[in-house]
Parts: structure tokens; C-alpha cells; sequence
């Protein structure tokens, strides 16, 4: 079955392989640009505040709930992209969130393709991400807790080498509307590189 799996992967790599090296010199860059660094910020480990958006009225009533974390990237995919992972727990301890993304800079897109994985309630979220500024703006697409579609952008802003701000804002109607902050993160870094 191995052995199976890695021949057919091998099958899909032979067509680009063989276009590489029969265009007349565009063969795939195996070095990778200078972009493919500018998500470099997030490498390392962080400590997180979490701010989710008080919605229910019980929340209302009681408060935001105390969510705490963890963020940890690494340099992936021979220095094209990074890896990372993302835990939030609640105030007891109990995790709430369990998140890993790939993220790797499309030198023929000119922007980054980032897949994320919600690992508890089993969904996958694409999206893409550009500098704007002095912001890293991520869009995407996924489903919500009831399975419909949703858009979601995302900013990280306040960057320093230090510490970083970021904000997830979600529509369910196609970007036609909205709904803000859906949830907030502030983040502490705690060490400069995250073993994997």
C-alpha cells in the first residue's frame, strides 16, 4: 500500500518535472524569493490572550470567557514557507482550539496559499495572505460550526519582534456584511525558535 501511495505520487510529479526541464529555461525555482520570508514574524513561540466575541447572552451576563494560548511556527517546505501550530485552552486548562496551518509563498501567484486544519471539529480552511502596509492580511474560505459557508479575513498588525495583534472578522452572506472581531488575539513571544 506504501509502495502504492509513493508511485502515484511520483505519477503527479512527473508531468510538472517533465515541463521543467522541456519549457526553455522556466524550470521551478528550487531557491526560495525573498518574500518567502515575510511571515518569518510568527517563527518562534508565543503566549496568547484570546478575545472571543461575546455573542450569547449568558456571555453577556457573565462575561467573555478567560481563553489562554499557545502559538508555535517553524521555517517549512525548504524555506518557501513556515509551519505552524495553534492551541487555545480555557481558563481551567481545557483546550478549547487546536489549529495547524501551511503556509508557503506562490512565486507565480505572488502571494501566500495557506491550508489550516481545525483538528477538534475536523474542517479545513483555504485562504491567501498579502502585505498591506504594515499588515499581513489573510482571506479565506470554510465552513461554520453549523457547516455553511463563510468568509473570513483575518489581519495580524502591531508586529515587533516582540509581540503581535491580530483579528479575525467572518461573513456568512458573501461578504455583502460583516460581523467584526469575532475574535482577537494578543500575542507575547516567549522564544525565537518552536521545536516542531
Amino acid at each position: 500500500m506504501i509502495l502504492r501511495v509513493a508511485a502515484l505520487a511520483l505519477a503527479a510529479l512527473v508531468p510538472t518535472i517533465t515541463a521543467a526541464q522541456h519549457n526553455g529555461g522556466g524550470a521551478t525555482a528550487s531557491t526560495a524569493p525573498a518574500e518567502a520570508r515575510q511571515f518569518d514574524f510568527l517563527i518562534g513561540q508565543w503566549e496568547l490572550v484570546v478575545r472571543p466575541k461575546v455573542t450569547t447572552l449568558a456571555a453577556r451576563i457573565h462575561g467573555a470567557p478567560k481563553l489562554l494560548g499557545t502559538w508555535k511556527a517553524w521555517r517549512a517546505f525548504d524555506g518557501f514557507g513556515v509551519e505552524d501550530e495553534l492551541r487555545i485552552v480555557d481558563g481551567s486548562g481545557n483546550p478549547t482550539s487546536l489549529g495547524t496551518s501551511m503556509r508557503a509563498w506562490s512565486t507565480g501567484e505572488r502571494k501566500w496559499l495557506i491550508s489550516t486544519l481545525d483538528a477538534y471539529r475536523g474542517r479545513m480552511t483555504s485562504g491567501t495572505a498579502e502585505w498591506r502596509g504594515t499588515e499581513m492580511v489573510v482571506s479565506g474560505r470554510g465552513t461554520d460550526a453549523e457547516g455553511k459557508p463563510t468568509i473570513l479575513r483575518t489581519r495580524f498588525f502591531g508586529i515587533t519582534p516582540a509581540a503581535f495583534r491580530f483579528q479575525q472578522d467572518r461573513s456568512s452572506d458573501d461578504g455583502k456584511t460583516w460581523e467584526e472581531g469575532i475574535l482577537r488575539i494578543d500575542a507575547k513571544r516567549v522564544a525565537a525558535s518552536a521545536p516542531r
